[in-house]
Parts: C-alpha cells; sequence; structure tokens
C-alpha cells in the first residue's frame, strides 16, 4: 500500500478513536451525573403533608405596596426592594474589596491537594487568616468556602467530627478555602464589627456576610478556580453566616446550610438564637444575659425590629433564587421547614426552576457522615 494511503488510513482511524474516547467519556459524564442526582433527588422536594403549604410568612411575591409579583420583570424589582430593605435594615456594606490575590503563609502537600496557609483582607481595616486546599488535577475547578468559628476545623484539624467540609470537598476535587472568626471566638465576641465593636454600623451577621464576599474575590482570582462555580457552606454558627453570604451576594453560585436555623424560632433554645448582640441584635458592650435560650430578654439590636414587623429570614431565601442552595437540618430545622422554604420554591416556578431547594433532615444538630454525603453530593450536582 502506498505510503500515503497509509497515512490517510491512520489519520481517519485517529479520529475515530478520538470520537469513541468523546462519546465514551460524554457518557460516563452523563452516568456520573445521573448517579449524584440519585443521591439527592428524594431531597430536593417536600413530604406530601408540606407541599403547597406556604405559611403565614408574608409572601416574596408582594410587593411592600401590596401588588402581587406577576412576572419575570415584577420579581427583578422586588427582588430589589427586599434586598434595600435588608440591607438598610442591617446596615449598608463599605465596597467590595477586590483585585487582592492570597498572601501565602506557609505549604504542604496533603493527600492528594496542596494545604496553603493564607491570608487576605476581609474587610477595609481587617486580614484574617485562612486555609486555602487545591487539588492536584490540572484545569479550572469548582471551589467552596467555609466557614465556622475557626478555620482549623473545616480542613480536619480542629477535633470535632464530621465537620471537616473543607478537607472532604477537597478530596472529591473542590479548591476549598476555611475561614474563621479565631480571634473573635476566643474573646467570645464571636463575630465581626464594623468599624469597632463599641460603634458598629452593620449587625454582626451582615458583617460577616461581607467578609465572605470579600473572601469569594480573592478565591475567583486564584488561577486554579473557575469563579462562576464557587459555593458556600458552614454549620450551626457558619450555616448562619453562609446562609447570609449567599442570600446577599448573588455571586455565590449555589450552597449549604448546616442547621443554622433557617427562620426565627424562639422555641429551639439557644439553637436559633438571632437576638444575640453577635448576629442580628447588636449592641456596644459590655453585653448583658448573652447565650440566653429566651429571645424576648433581649430587646437590642434590629432582631426584635424585625420579627414584630412580620418580616422573616425566608424573604433573604427568596433572593437566591434561581440560584439552588440546600438546609442539611437537625435539630433547629426539622421537616417542616419546607413550609418557608416552600416561598422560595413559588419565587423560582414564577422564573422558570424546579429542584433548586432542598433539604434533608436528622434529629440532632450535630452533622453526620449520611447528612455530609448528601451534602457534598448536592455541590457535586450544580457545581
Amino acid at each position: 500500500m502506498p505510503y500515503h494511503f497509509r497515512k490517510i488510513i491512520l489519520f481517519i482511524s485517529a479520529i475515530i478513536l478520538l470520537q469513541f474516547i468523546a462519546v465514551n467519556l460524554q457518557a460516563d459524564g452523563k452516568c456520573s451525573k445521573k448517579a449524584t442526582w440519585d443521591k439527592i433527588s428524594e431531597y430536593m422536594s417536600p413530604a406530601p403533608e408540606y407541599a403547597g403549604n406556604y405559611g403565614n410568612y408574608r409572601s416574596p411575591l408582594v410587593f411592600d405596596n401590596g401588588r402581587p409579583v406577576k412576572t419575570k420583570s415584577d420579581w427583578a424589582k422586588r427582588r430589589k426592594e427586599i434586598k434595600a430593605f435588608w440591607m438598610k435594615t442591617m446596615g449598608e456594606w463599605p465596597p467590595i474589596i477586590k483585585n487582592q490575590d492570597f498572601e501565602i503563609l506557609e505549604s504542604s502537600e496533603r493527600d492528594d491537594f496542596k494545604q496553603y496557609k493564607v491570608r487576605f483582607r476581609w474587610t477595609p481595616k481587617d486580614t484574617v487568616t485562612g486555609y486555602l486546599l487545591v487539588p492536584s488535577r490540572k484545569g479550572k475547578k469548582p471551589a467552596v468556602i467555609t466557614v465556622f468559628y475557626e478555620p482549623e476545623t473545616a480542613i480536619g484539624l480542629g477535633g470535632k467530627p464530621n465537620r471537616d467540609f473543607a478537607y472532604q470537598l477537597a478530596r472529591r476535587g473542590f479548591v476549598t478555602l476555611s475561614i474563621g472568626t479565631t480571634e473573635t471566638t476566643e474573646a467570645k465576641t464571636y463575630a465581626l464589627y464594623y468599624p469597632s465593636i463599641d460603634s458598629a454600623t452593620i449587625q454582626p451577621l451582615s458583617a460577616l456576610a461581607y467578609a465572605a464576599s470579600n473572601a469569594f474575590e480573592a478565591l475567583a482570582r486564584h488561577k486554579e478556580v473557575d469563579a462562576k462555580r464557587i459555593g458556600i457552606m458552614g454549620h450551626s454558627y457558619g450555616g448562619k453566616w453562609a446562609m447570609f453570604a449567599s442570600c446577599l451576594n448573588e455571586k455565590f453560585a449555589c450552597a449549604v446550610w448546616v442547621d443554622p436555623g433557617i427562620v426565627f424560632d424562639e422555641t429551639k433554645g439557644g439553637y436559633i438564637n438571632y437576638w444575640e448582640p453577635w448576629y442580628l441584635g447588636y449592641y456596644p458592650p459590655p453585653w448583658r444575659n448573652v447565650w440566653s435560650k429566651d429571645g424576648s430578654k433581649n430587646c437590642n439590636g434590629v432582631y426584635h425590629r424585625l420579627k414584630d414587623s412580620g418580616h422573616d429570614l425566608h424573604e433573604l431565601h427568596s433572593l437566591m433564587a434561581p440560584r439552588p442552595f440546600f438546609v442539611s437540618g437537625g435539630y433547629s430545622d426539622g421537616p417542616e421547614r419546607w413550609i418557608p422554604l416552600n416561598n422560595t420554591v413559588k419565587v423560582n416556578e414564577l422564573l422558570g426552576y424546579k429542584n433548586r431547594v432542598g433539604m434533608s433532615n436528622r434529629p440532632l444538630h450535630d452533622p453526620n457522615p449520611e447528612s455530609n454525603e448528601i451534602a457534598y453530593s448536592f455541590f457535586e450536582y450544580y457545581l
């Protein structure tokens, strides 16, 4: 056979082989995505007894003047109205800090990823130290910010079981950034206070959301990160933080909130304690009656003003639409939380989306391997 014919045959064979590989890779990808969906699909809709139940919550699909939201255009305006109210009530943020890169303090090899101790500015006046975990595989990757009292727990060095979210997600191929309020936790003031703890102009929980937004900007600039695929996750205190951050900053692609107490509820003792001065009940120290199980004893900050005027956190949830989010519920967030969540489901229906709100439930506040597997699968599916 002439040499040039052999070259043509080899060339055609190579093309056929590449097409075969591509088709099979695509099929494997579809199978993998389906398998992941099968893990979470049962948690993406309420049980029949809660379906279509919106409770007594003020509908996010009604303007403040009483006019109903009927179109996507209406929702865009209503969304701005909701966010503007909450930002004004809690205190406006300073400008987001952009164009900053992480300062690398330490680096080490760990499992199949690199671990970096990093520092960056999360408010105009404060820096924070956290941990950046970068998987070894090449290319842009999805990423998740994890938030908690301190950053060591989420990377598996804090001694608290089943809270090593950043570590486990890094093993699954996500770039993760673990941050926490180490200094304020040690001082038992727990949050961020801007510009100072004696004269804060932003409710601390919103200040934490602002800090997470600055973390987002730094992480999005990393060469290994796909800036359009960044989520956020936290448990309890961190769950409140993750919820406020993802709701108030639409750049977060999705979020997992682990038993934060997704609405105001004074029947859950100290677990859902938004009245505390480090959440939505700020007043200048010295503080009194902290860690109270009864919110009626603390009438400071904006918590009671919001609650008494009929506002609740389901309004913030609606700001996520159509971005997906998942509640990993425990003691604070049982199956009945589908009632406030249904209000965001309805917003997504107006926008033409389904399967954007999910929740799993367990009896206890603490996460467990089963609840974490569902949460990680949620990120794998949506990011």
